[in-house]
């Protein structure tokens, strides 16, 4: 076994790595980047090697900079994580030439399955069901418009290089074939530095469900059932679990059973995943493998009761898989929530920042927490948005499902934009609540994007409930301010009224206790003709308000600005006036501020980097046109001119960092 390893990656999936390095008893060296110097892996980790600039291509990309920190270090193996250098074949052949292992499977499966057309190709040759299509690189426009007429609409055109949803396009028809092979092209050349397309048929109504698999050098290879990845925003996974709701033992066998073929037909010896296409008759089609650690791993570890990192790392150093295939029994069900710092208001662009506050909810034998980041710590604009994965555990579906609601309702971050309200959306929906879902799920339930502010409360009352109480609650404190004359004491009324928008609500406010002046943790709030019981040990300041109502449990989570209450819970955000009946009235007589006009002004949707403007002052231009190019977390977003005008003022010039919201430039 290995003395010490090094981790080549950064984030979550470092500090994941270096967690079960620390259980076997394995020395650990971290490598950091100018802008990961005070990262939480380089905190965790025995010892740490700065690599290079804060851009990936000059530090966690360079591989001779890695091998040299292995060297220097004395690490004896590399676990590469994913992404970066870890389904690299030259990087893995340079660790080789320096007697370093590679925690991960050989140059040669890593080779064969990088490639989606030799991938398929092999597939095909191992009996493993593939998608119907031509496997050869499309030469032009009307080599594809003749293939896909061949195969029959709808097609899809992929890169051959492919990953991540980029260099994909769908076509219905010959019009819509000929541009997607342009843009899948361009797209594909530009992101992996090959335009090699190929073209199969695109499955409707498709679940996206893969199989982990492990083999070892010692000729073991053995499937641990499936994992159900298919609610995706742009081909980018965002909810997984594990087993799939919607397989059946037959076809989890025999897809299990092919993942295997494909794995030994490589000669894979590690963990991996094999990814297929599952129609709605459940026929499967092998789409492609990745030969590394997943992002979903934990709901497998989860429901399996293993260790992955553990596995590859005792495979790496030559022992036998410690199970057989009929070891392998599903337990429970487990569900994994990608926390992304990005706006889900702002069509989900990336948030970068301090993390003011980070309180993720506390882990326990249903509820983990695989994270990279702590509070005080930077969000950069260099790197990949994930925040944390958020995995929970079930004897059941519906019991992973609660226990996924509850800890999305807890885990608590400002100072960044996240995804967590859509998160919760998500879970709470019908279609993900009876498994009905496919890729499409979220294109077609959220077509506009997401705001939490759009989306109702599955039931008002309780947060009226929970806002008249924390009103209570400081009207109460305040009524028993010292000093007050005798016989002039501050009573406060039981009436008041909830205005959410235009609506007014009217609740009555008393203390559990019957009306004393000391309220403690309990209320009784009247709303609609019913009495909710109120408590909770919440106290002044607090983000999140944990109690009961009505002996239910509730988390809300709470901002205060003077007499706003913005509460949020279960995927959905109000902004509450809590206010005496009279104020209320008056409210609505109040009258309401026009917003100035900012049509001329150009604002940054998201912080980042000004990679280029396209203008200069006094430059005409028309709707329509591109402005400026703003990057962040290898996604590029181009500000386009929303109307006709003079650009009367550039505010920053290519190479500056912006701010979200910051005005760029002009017009008039």
């Amino acid at each position: 076994m290995f003395d010490k390893i090094l981790i080549a990656n950064r984030g979550e999936i470092a500090c994941r790595v270096i967690k079960s390095a620390r259980k076997m008893g394995i020395g650990t060296v971290a490598v950091y980047s100018d802008a990961d110097r005070d990262a939480l892996h380089v905190h965790m980790a025995d010892e740490a090697v700065h690599i290079g600039a804060a851009p990936s291509a000059e530090s966690y990309l360079v591989g001779d900079r890695i091998i040299r920190a292995c060297l220097d270090t004395g690490a004896q193996a590399v676990h590469p994580g994913y992404g970066f250098l870890s389904e690299n074949a030259a990087f893995r052949n340079a660790l080789d030439e320096h007697d370093i292992a590679f925690i991960g499977p050989g140059a040669k499966a890593i080779e064969a399955m990088g490639d989606k057309i030799t991938s398929k190709k092999l597939a095909d040759a191992a009996s493993v069901n593939t998608i119907p299509g031509y496997t050869d690189v499309v030469k032009d426009a009307d080599h594809a418009v003749e293939i896909a007429r061949g195969i029959g609409y709808p097609v899809m055109l992929k890169a051959s290089a492919g990953g991540g949803g980029k260099g994909m396009r769908v076509a219905s028809d010959d019009e819509e074939c000929r541009d997607g092979f342009e843009r899948a092209t361009n797209e594909a050349k530009s992101s992996f530095g090959d335009d090699r397309v190929f073209i199969e048929k695109f499955i409707e109504e498709p679940r996206h469900i893969e199989i982990q698999v492990l083999a070892d050098s010692h000729g073991n290879a053995i499937y641990l059932n499936e994992r159900e990845c298919s609610l995706q925003r742009r081909h980018q996974k965002v909810i997984e679990e594990a087993p799939s709701p919607f397989l059946d033992e037959k076809t989890r066998r025999a897809m299990g059973e092919q993942a295997v073929a494909l794995a030994r037909a490589v000669d894979y010896e590690s963990a991996g995943t094999v990814e297929f296409i599952v129609d709605k008759d459940r026929n499967f089609y092998f789409l492609e493998m990745n030969t590394r650690l997943q992002v979903e791993h934990p709901v497998t570890e989860l429901t399996m009761g293993v260790d992955l990192v553990e596995l590859m790392i005792r495979i790496a150093a030559g022992d036998e898989l410690p199970i057989a295939q009929e070891d392998v029994v599903i337990d429970g069900w487990s569900i994994e929530a990608r926390v992304y710092a990005e706006d889900p208001s702002r069509n989900f662009l990336p948030s970068t920042g301090r993390l003011v506050r980070y309180r993720p909810p506390e882990e326990d034998d249903h509820v983990r927490v695989d994270t990279g980041v702590y509070e005080g710590g930077e969000v950069s604009m260099f790197y990949d948005p994930m925040v944390a994965k958020l995995i929970t555990w079930g004897e059941d579906r519906d019991r992973a499902i609660g226990e996924m609601r509850a800890a999305l309702d807890k885990f608590i971050v400002r100072g960044i934009q996240t995804n967590i309200s859509f998160l919760s959306a998500l879970v709470a929906h019908e279609k993900y609540v009876t498994g009905d879902i496919s890729t499409n799920t979220i294109a077609e339930e959220y077509p506009e994007g997401f705001h939490p502010a759009d989306v109702p409360h599955e039931d008002p009352a309780t947060i009226f409930a929970v806002a008249g109480s924390m009103l209570r609650k400081y009207r109460d404190r305040a009524a028993q301010i010292d000093g007050q004359l005798p016989g002039h004491r501050r009573e406060v009324p039981a009436d008041w009224v909830v205005v959410a928008g235009e609506a007014h609500h009217p609740i009555r406010v008393v203390p559990a206790e019957g009306g004393s002046r000391q309220a403690g943790s309990g209320y009784n709030v009247t709303y609609d003709g019913r009495t909710y019981a109120v408590r909770s040990d919440w106290e002044f300041g607090q983000l999140l308000w944990d109690g009961t109502v009505d002996g239910e449990e509730v988390h809300v989570q709470v901002e205060r600005d003077g007499q706003v209450y913005t509460l949020t819970r279960g995927g959905s955000q109000s902004d509450l006036l809590v206010m005496s009946p009279r104020a209320a009235e008056l409210h609505r007589l109040m009258p309401v501020k026009a917003p100035p006009d900012t049509s001329g002004h150009v604002v940054a949707p998201m912080p980042g980097l000004l990679v280029s403007v396209a203008v200069a002052e006094g430059d005409t231009v028309e709707a329509g046109d591109e402005l400026a190019v703003l990057e962040a977390m290898k996604m590029e977003n181009a500000l386009r001119a929303e109307r006709n005008g003079v650009v009367v003022k550039l505010h920053y010039r290519a190479g500056d960092s912006v701010e979200v919201d910051e005005v760029v430039m002009e017009l008039e």
